[in-house]
């Protein structure tokens, strides 16, 4: 065996070293569990995650499209930029999570939640590398079950315990189909290579259309993807609101790439490709409708944001319809700029929670005259969510958009048009709560602390400087080039 080929893990070793690091800083300067005193704070994995994400970006790091231990682990630049994506919204993470495992209850576990995250990023970095199905599954495994823990963070609040509990037995059941078709995809191959199967699979075989069907209803769990997303509000309300801004971008997000990934390499034969844009069509119109019916309902701020994460599912999707260059490009973009404008609405929502323990969408009525910041970002934030220009998810928007209709979807473009208008709709509720609506108790007056505030800059520069920044889609459609080198 030529250990060298572990040269080219170098992102997950890096990983794996931070990891190593923020555990023995766990050990030997976490809070006292008496007096609560103690050393570490949220600098250290915020600097480390920083420093990790610019040297693997760094150009003298990168390295040409290659492949180790026989096919298993696969690495192209394009990688690269989604692992350094998911990077910035772990980051934003554990910023906006300051304040919340600052309490006293939670301080002795900060160093907990920091390892177990990484742990879940982990997990997506060998799902995004993955050439083969067992690493694959390896890797959505070591990012859902540690996602269960965080998910139960607040053990002692009954909402938080109940969401956990439904995660993992939905999350059991979801990873028992996708196993369930990988054993069809296995039995009509011999074969779990990726490179492999798509030469092996047959297009007109039944145990690959069942492969596939129980493949796509997998993916669909963990995307969140109607009618396989039942589970996302009743999680997203009862988790840490930290833990769900982390479900709703960074979880859904690396999976939707491997989604896109896959269908490419495993099922892009024949009539297989047929079939999985002809599904994928029909979920992304009833995942976009569906979700923003249900989201003109919602009274609570984080159950409205998981319908509206839902929807923003569907078109993250949509970029992978006809399986393009382009797509991909417009997918890798949309997830960066998705993540900038969804942390920073869940940023306002963290802030707000910490400081008055209100999640209504009426408890924010006249926020702007006690909080005009926080309002003036949460709208920057809702709007270029909406994708309305000049902010950058309406750039984000027009990209998938343009994918999916030169890949001959114009119809499916046209539904996605149409529900950005009820989108659109949904979104101002909240802003005529901030702005228009009166309230005798407003939300009273508060300052957030440093490292919150830090987010919320973060968040505002990208949903602003992405809009204008025309060099960060082009950069990143560099690397789509021929989607044999990414795939």
């Amino acid at each position: 065996m030529d250990y060298s080929q572990f040269l080219y893990m170098r992102e997950e070793l890096s990983l794996l070293l931070v990891i190593l690091i923020l555990f023995v800083a766990d050990l030997f300067m976490c809070p006292d569990k008496k007096s609560g005193k103690g050393v570490y704070n949220t600098a250290l994995p915020v600097v480390l995650m920083s420093v990790l994400t610019i040297v693997n970006l760094l150009p003298c790091c990168g390295a040409q499209a290659c492949e180790a231990f026989g096919g298993m682990y696969q690495y192209a630049p394009m990688m690269t930029i989604v692992k350094s994506v998911l990077n910035i919204g772990v980051i934003l993470v554990f910023l906006m999570a300051h304040g919340w495992l600052s309490r006293p209850e939670n301080k002795v576990k900060q160093g907990e939640f920091y390892i177990v995250t990484l742990f879940t990023l982990l997990g997506m970095y060998f799902m995004i590398s993955s050439g083969h199905f067992l690493m694959f599954f390896i890797g959505l495994e070591l990012a859902s079950v540690p996602m269960c823990a965080l998910i139960a963070f607040d053990k002692y609040r009954y909402e938080s315990a109940e969401a956990g509990a439904k995660y993992i037995l939905l999350a059991l059941f979801s990873s028992a189909l996708l196993l369930y078709g990988i054993s069809f995809i296995y039995g009509g191959t011999g074969s779990l290579y990726f490179s492999q199967i798509g030469a092996l699979l047959s297009g007109n075989s039944l145990l690959s259309l069942l492969g596939l069907t129980l493949f796509l209803a997998g993916m669909g769990f963990k995307i969140s993807l109607v009618p396989f997303h039942l589970w996302t509000a009743d999680t997203y309300e009862g988790a840490p609101t930290v833990v769900t801004s982390y479900l709703s971008v960074v979880s859904k997000g690396s999976a939707a790439f491997v989604l896109f990934t896959v269908l490419i390499k495993v099922f892009s034969v024949g009539q297989l490709f047929t079939d999985w844009n002809i599904g994928l069509f029909w979920i992304i119109i009833a995942s976009i409708t569906i979700a923003n019916l249900f989201a003109l309902r919602q009274k609570n701020l984080k159950r409205f944001m998981a319908f509206s994460a839902i929807s923003q599912a569907g078109y993250l999707v949509l970029g992978a319809m006809g399986g393009t260059a382009q797509g991909m490009t417009a997918m890798v973009f949309y997830l960066l700029v998705y993540l900038v404008a969804n942390f920073g609405a869940f940023a306002v929502i963290n802030v707000v929670e910490q400081n008055s323990g209100k999640l209504g969408i009426a408890d924010y009525n006249n926020l702007y005259q006690t909080n005009p910041k926080l309002a003036f970002l949460m709208t920057l934030c809702l709007f270029s969510l909406a994708g309305i220009p000049p902010f950058a998810g309406f750039f984000s928007k027009f990209f998938i958009f343009m994918a999916a209709f030169n890949a001959g979807f114009r119809l499916l473009v046209f539904i996605a048009l149409v529900n950005t208008i009820i989108s659109l709709y949904y979104y101002l509720l909240i802003v005529k709560a901030m702005y228009i609506s009166p309230n005798d108790q407003p939300i009273p007056t508060f300052r957030s602390d440093n490292y919150s505030r830090a987010a919320l800059i973060i968040c505002l520069l990208g949903v602003v400087l992405l809009g204008i920044a025309g060099w960060v889609y082009n950069y990143i459609d560099t690397l789509s080039y021929g989607l044999d080198t990414i795939l």
